[in-house]
């Protein structure tokens, strides 16, 4: 695959980009060249926004029933190609091989089944007489055409959260994948045009232009994202303009706060998992320890010799993994920027530093001594680096985690059950845990406050955002 350069998916089949320039794929595990993406232009984006425009009366149009089972196929054809998309997502991402079809591909499998369910599921006030003589009564459609960006650290994941819920409403997609992670989601494109008229997903690759022409067309009437607070900002002022709907899932800085009453051996145990998995670059990540002083050198003695023995970073085939490599090599340039310019206050417990030559693996990184205003602490570092804080009182727990610009997930370790109740209430985050740090199911719902946007991905809320209101109301006589 060499010399390969891949194809948009418009209108149900592959097609040549319009536009001539192209970027490197690079694998992050040996910097080798594998194939070329193309930087598909305005004529690209016309015709795929045509082809969705086409499909979107014949898709809406279907019954509830036929949409949820079409999805159910798609998510049997995922299923009965798991293992190929397994191979995809650890060839764009470096990831572990051995275990991506348990931890990301059924994880894609079962949201598509979520919302199989979701399409038959719709909900609404009773119809009745508001005002004398008539009859009224809520209608919930399709928004139409959706305009959806997607990120390099879970491509599968995230595509599938982004078109699962658009599709088992009765919208169509046009979709671009980060340039640098295409493949899982072309494959993806290919399964549901299989059963599903024709155009009802389309995928454009490009770079940062392609993505910015994506939100600022004409045809869509809400555009979706997952990305940086950066990209968040810039597709917000650009659909303003147009007043398109938007759907933002950004960035996280995600504390998880120790509690002196804390089972220390359960808390570092989520918590390595939960700063370390896919090498930190996740969203609701553990980035932030929170401890309480009189356990704090315990605990972060216990995270760096948990982290030492279970946090090994490596190749994508090498046994034994958690994390495999950053995405890119500017991501390694970031990583690295933050320890390089760690305040003289600030201790590096383990790692800190790039591992090997060949690769852009990260050794995993605990750094103590930390103070509020760190950049390290209020900023995203997105790779496998986790701060700890020390706090005395309940209320400056509460006030450190809360101070940062993120509100997208948080935890708390704690036996305590008032306490627990306290601080889920009071905690400024779209997603609370309790004694845990991760975990999350199709069911429930994903999305935060302040700069980590708006809207929810999974659950049935995460369904009704790809949904308008329309009130119909009919005289009697």
């Amino acid at each position: 695959m060499a010399t390969t350069t891949l194809q948009n998916h418009i209108g149900g089949s592959l097609r040549d980009a319009h536009g001539t320039g192209t970027l490197d794929l690079i694998d992050p595990a040996t910097e080798e060249v594998y194939g070329r993406v193309p930087l598909s232009d305005a004529h690209d984006l016309d015709a795929a926004y045509a082809a969705a425009a086409t499909a979107f009366p014949l898709w809406r149009h279907k019954t509830p029933a036929e949409r949820q089972l079409a999805l159910f196929r798609i998510a049997d054809a995922m299923a009965s190609r798991a293992e190929e998309f397994a191979d995809l997502e650890s060839q764009d991402t470096g990831k572990p091989r051995a275990t991506l079809v348990a931890d990301e591909i059924e994880q894609s499998i079962d949201q598509l089944r979520f919302f199989a369910g979701a399409a038959r599921s719709l909900e609404g006030r009773a119809a009745g007489e508001y005002a004398a003589g008539h009859t009224s009564y809520v209608r919930r459609e399709p928004i139409g055409v959706i305009g959806q960006v997607t990120p390099w650290n879970y491509p599968l994941n995230m595509a599938v959260w982004k078109i699962a819920p658009a599709l088992a409403a009765g919208n169509t997609v046009v979709l671009k994948p980060a340039e640098s992670t295409p493949l899982s989601t072309l494959l993806l494109a290919e399964i549901v045009a299989q059963h599903t008229p024709a155009g009802t997903l389309n995928v454009v690759l490009g770079a940062r232009d392609t993505g910015a022409a994506l939100v600022a067309h004409p045809v869509p009437q809400m555009v979706a994202i997952t990305g940086s607070v950066r990209a968040g900002m810039a597709v917000a002022e650009s659909a303003a303009s147009d007043l398109k709907r938007v759907h933002l899932e950004l960035g996280g800085k995600a504390p998880a706060i120790v509690f002196d009453d804390a089972s220390i051996e359960k808390a570092v145990d989520a918590i390595v998992t939960a700063a370390f998995f896919n090498a930190g670059q996740d969203c609701t990540a553990a980035t932030r320890v929170i401890a309480h002083s009189s356990v704090h050198d315990e605990l972060v003695k216990a995270l760096v010799e948990r982290t030492r023995t279970h946090a090994r970073t490596g190749g994508p085939q090498e046994e034994g993994v958690l994390f495999g490599p950053l995405s890119s090599a500017a991501q390694l340039a970031q990583v690295q920027g933050f320890i390089d310019r760690l305040p003289a206050h600030a201790t590096i417990e383990t790692g800190g530093r790039r591992q090997g030559e060949k690769g852009y693996f990260f050794e995993p990184t605990i750094v103590s001594g930390m103070r509020q205003d760190d950049e390290a602490v209020q900023n995203e570092v997105f790779g496998p680096v986790l701060t700890v804080q020390s706090f005395e009182m309940d209320d400056e727990a509460l006030e450190l985690a809360n101070g940062v610009r993120y509100a997208l997930a948080a935890s708390i370790f704690t036996r305590d059950h008032s306490r627990a109740m306290r601080f889920t209430r009071d905690l400024d985050f779209g997603c609370v845990w309790v004694n845990t740090h991760i975990p999350f199911v199709s069911d429930m719902p994903h999305g935060g406050f302040k700069h980590s946007g708006y809207g929810k991905d999974l659950s049935q809320y995460g369904f009704d955002d790809y949904t308008r209101i329309k009130h119909v109301m009919t005289a009697l006589d």
